[in-house]
């Protein structure tokens, strides 16, 4: 019930529609009752007594009845569709304007696949519960009281052994609903996780087939496909039976009636018309319950899959702006880190850093793998918070920021380069719609970059495949740097943007970062140490911890941990 007060917030701003939908069953349900009503008149009138005036009114009514009817399915039909669309429309664009929202330790812990299922399969099905519900249970509902009226104006003892077994039909909906639930719930992870492992498979096509592990994926595969198929089937066991179940109470019923009734029209005590009459409405209502226990089916699973979605919108992002944040301005002075400790799932990684950075100054990070680096930078843009300490930017502490001013003055290009299938024009200037084609080009020139998208079929207009695939490690490295280039922010952080390149490729996009770096604050990460020799001041650190600083010469001299990591690859 909790998911479906949440879903009323969903549907107040469509009560029009609703509430058209709503006139439009109520006038589609008794008319479906009237269809039952006529039947005694058509019995007795034209039949029986053979009324030749009722001959002609009766098929008229019939055929004006039905087109109403017909007319009012049409439009409940369509306002119910409108809501239920536009409803589960506005929960996919809520959804994803939270996980928009939450901090890179969430999506750390959730796999995109699982994500992709929620945002799409998941919210699907909360569809098939307003629909369901609404247009369900409601034009059923309507329609059943319609024709347990029938019944009782046309024999009240009837209506009551009918109704005395009619609860029976409900059972299947009380005995099954929850372990429906459940099994749907299982089902949806498990399409979550299917839907993980083919991303996971697709995106890494090149290694598992470099590996020859073609085989092992296939068995993977079988493995979690029947897993979900052996859920598909418990779920279709539990389903399968509420109809056989309600069928059978449902001929008791019919028996019961069947038995009473044609004791009395024997007897004489009612019309074979009105009697009829009764066994139409009678067997009328038989589908609206059918249909009552098909919709209970179909709520079950939605609010299997309404746990998972609104569990989501339900997280909390752990970075967030403070009540009373302030804007930063312009860059000044100098980046801070005081005393900062920092730890991933309870695992301490950085340990009283303490790190002051001047305006313009060059600062490379470098240190063994697990040494803190990367994780240094990524708390100066707020992609996680510290631990103690604090972070400052010309004295402002970095969580009193609005996050929107503190990121625009912070550009990052990094060793995973992030291209969207999309046009090079729209990859570099992403983020900004206000971009000239000088300022486009001039950027793409600045990242040695503007030869290379000249020469391609559709220059600036080609789409550059899924996660750029469709270019070359040093071409999808220079376009990341011409949109730092256009994003002219005053702090550059720099994280092993050079580790993956040819020799070639490394010195055309070394060359466009020392342009990018012109006039910047910047933060370097780099494995390959000749590439930082020339910054102000090189940063050594070790579990977590500063342990040198200085210059490439002053590193050197002192034969610490820097010239010994400048040794290795040097003599590499």
């Amino acid at each position: 019930m909790d998911n479906y007060r949440r879903l009323l917030r969903y549907i107040k701003p469509l009560w029009l529609q609703l509430l058209l939908a709503i006139i439009f069953m109520v006038i589609f349900s008794l008319l479906t009752s009237a269809v039952a009503f006529l039947v005694k008149p058509a019995l007795d009138d034209i039949f029986l007594k053979q009324d030749a005036e009722m001959l002609k009114l009766l098929p008229l009514g019939l055929i004006l009845l039905f087109a109403i009817k017909g007319v009012a399915n049409y439009l409940q039909s369509y306002f119910i569709g409108y809501v239920g669309n536009r409803i589960v429309t506005n929960i996919r664009e809520e959804v994803f304007y939270h996980i928009q929202g939450l901090s890179l330790s969430f999506f750390n812990s959730i796999p995109s696949g699982a994500l992709t299922s929620r945002v799409i399969y998941d919210i699907a099905m909360i569809q098939r519960s307003v629909s369901s519900v609404i247009a369900g249970l409601l034009k059923e509902v309507i329609t059943a009281l319609g024709l347990i009226g029938v019944l009782f104006y046309r024999d009240c003892r009837l209506a009551t052994i009918a109704l005395v077994i009619l609860p029976l039909l409900f059972f299947p909906i009380f005995k099954y609903s929850r372990k429906l639930r459940r099994f749907s719930k299982k089902g949806q992870s498990q399409v979550a996780e299917i839907s993980n492992f083919l991303q996971e498979s697709f995106t890494g096509i090149r290694i598992i087939k470099a590996f020859l592990m073609e085989e092992f994926n296939r068995r993977e595969f079988y493995h979690v496909n029947e897993r979900l198929f052996k859920l598909m089937i418990k779920r279709l066991r539990v389903k399968s039976i509420t109809a056989p179940i309600s069928e059978t109470f449902g001929g008791l019923a019919a028996a019961a009636v069947i038995w009473y009734g044609g004791s009395q029209v024997i007897s004489g005590h009612t019309t074979p018309g009105s009697f009829f009459s009764f066994m139409t409405a009678l067997f009328m209502l038989y589908g609206p319950i059918r249909s009552l226990n098909r919709s209970n089916n179909q709520v079950q699973e939605a609010l299997a899959a309404g746990t998972r979605v609104f569990e989501l919108l339900d997280t909390e992002a752990e970075i967030k702006d403070c009540d009373d944040p302030v804007t930063l301005p312009d860059f000044k002075q100098t980046i801070c880190y005081k005393a900062v400790d920092f730890a991933y799932d309870q695992e301490p990684i950085l340990k009283k850093v303490s790190l002051t950075i001047s305006k313009g100054e060059t600062v490379a990070i470098v240190g063994r793998s697990g040494s803190g680096k990367t994780t240094l930078l990524n708390l100066l843009p707020r992609f996680y918070d510290v631990n103690a300490g604090m972070i400052t930017i010309d004295g402002y502490d970095i969580r009193k920021l609005t996050q929107h001013s503190l990121r625009q003055q912070i550009a990052i290009v990094s060793q995973q380069t992030i291209l969207f299938n999309d046009t090079i024009r729209t990859n570099i200037s992403y983020g900004r719609t206000d971009v000239s084609d000088d300022a486009l080009i001039a950027a793409a020139k600045s990242a040695n970059a503007h030869s290379f998208i000249e020469n391609l079929p559709e220059g600036y207009e080609t789409i550059v495949g899924e996660n750029g695939i469709r270019l070359s490690g040093g071409q999808q490295q220079r376009l990341s740097i011409a949109r730092a280039l256009l994003k002219n922010s005053p702090i550059l952080i720099l994280d092993e943007a050079t580790s993956s390149l040819d020799t070639e490729s490394e010195r055309e996009v070394q060359d466009a970062i020392n342009r990018l770096m012109r006039n910047r604050t910047t933060l370097v990460i780099a494995h390959r140490l000749s590439t930082i020799t020339h910054a102000d001041r090189i940063v050594t650190m070790s579990d977590g911890q500063i342990i040198e600083i200085g210059s490439h010469d002053e590193l050197l001299q002192k034969n610490g941990e820097y010239a010994n990591l400048y040794q290795l690859q040097f003599n590499s």
